[in-house]
């Protein structure tokens, strides 16, 4: 039971990692891309684009989230 336990804390420190909100992100740009396959929305090459454009936004967002000045400064 142990080799199962280490196993899924490998899994959760790998995927989730320090910023769950990154890995939040990815989730959801992936389902958003499995929505737009199954309807056949777009074509592939779009579809390619988009989710390379919904990937860096995604990390970029976070990112920008996690650096911003606090709200009460005392400089």
């Amino acid at each position: 039971m142990s080799f199962v336990r280490a196993f899924g804390r490998f899994w959760y420190d790998l995927v989730i990692g320090d910023d769950w909100k990154i890995a939040a992100a990815v989730v959801g740009a992936l389902a958003a891309l499995a929505a737009a396959v199954s309807f056949e929305v777009l074509g592939e090459t779009a579809l390619a684009l988009l989710s390379g454009l919904a990937f860096v936004t995604a990390f970029v967002v976070s990112v920008a989230i996690d650096v911003r000045a606090p709200a009460n400064d005392d400089r």
